[in-house]
């Protein structure tokens, strides 16, 4: 048993990204925040599925090539293989909370960016 406070991590890029509030050894949970207009390298995993819940804000998240716009109150589950590129297209921050399992370290593979902006 632990407790995290979000308070005591650091979003990966500064003021956005992912924040990890648990890295393993069976899932990864982080809070995510994109400011207006930044985006994050599209990716897909061989093992982990990931699921987005958007808690504020509306996010474009580009599944194989289909953009995808979800909003607050929102999940979107990715099934391994799924090539995904995550960018905020709008005025506003968006805050999501992400999970990823099973865990397996170095389980990413970074592909091109579509170019949606």
């Amino acid at each position: 048993m632990f407790i995290v406070d979000e308070k005591d991590r650091e979003y990966r890029f500064g003021d956005s990204g992912p924040k990890y509030l648990m890295q393993g050894p069976r899932m990864n949970f982080a809070v995510v925040q994109f400011l207006p207009g930044q985006d994050f390298q599209a990716h897909y995993h061989e093992v982990m599925e990931e699921n987005f819940y958007v808690l504020e804000g509306t996010v474009t998240i580009v599944v194989n090539g289909t953009p995808h716009d979800v909003r607050a109150g929102q999940l979107i589950h990715l099934e391994p293989g799924e090539a995904h590129y995550v960018l905020n297209r709008s005025s506003s921050v968006v805050r999501m909370i992400a999970s990823l399992a099973p865990y397996k370290e170095g389980d990413k593979v970074e592909v091109e960016n579509p170019g949606f902006k």
